[in-house]
């Protein structure tokens, strides 16, 4: 299992390893929301050598940022809501813990929960009335 909370602050091998895992988790979300492939973006900004730089992913309605940025507080996945892929502000912001990326279900039933995205397709057909 990765250690999401190793700090990759002036540690190479740590920050590339941050980001090819995170980078897999976050397509494993997208076919978790069962996310049509074109309608998000998947992006890795490695920024500076004293902090872990982001990995986000981007669709048209949901916006999911995973860094390190909040590593004192134990958040570090953001969640919010955007309107298209050249929105980068988006609704309010949401954290949960960088742990939630080894539970792509959890992960995925929060980010259901901020933005929406997905819902429909976590409601089983039998719920619809005939």
């Amino acid at each position: 299992m990765f250690d999401w909370n190793r700090s990759c602050s002036y540690d190479e091998q740590q920050k590339r390893r941050f980001h090819t895992t995170a980078r897999l988790r976050l397509k494993k979300l997208a076919a978790e929301l069962a996310l049509p492939p074109g309608s998000f973006d998947l992006r890795s900004n490695k920024a500076g050598i004293a902090v872990s730089g982001e990995v986000t992913l981007h669709h048209d309605r949901a916006y999911i940022q995973v860094g390190q940025f909040g590593l004192s507080s134990g958040h570090g996945i953001l969640i919010r809501t955007c309107k298209g892929r050249k929105d980068y502000s988006g609704g309010a912001n949401h954290f949960v813990s960088l742990s939630m990326l080894d539970d792509i279900p959890a992960l995925a039933a929060a980010v259901r929960a901020v933005t929406g995205v997905g819902r429909e397709e976590a409601i089983p057909a039998s719920r619809y009335a005939a």
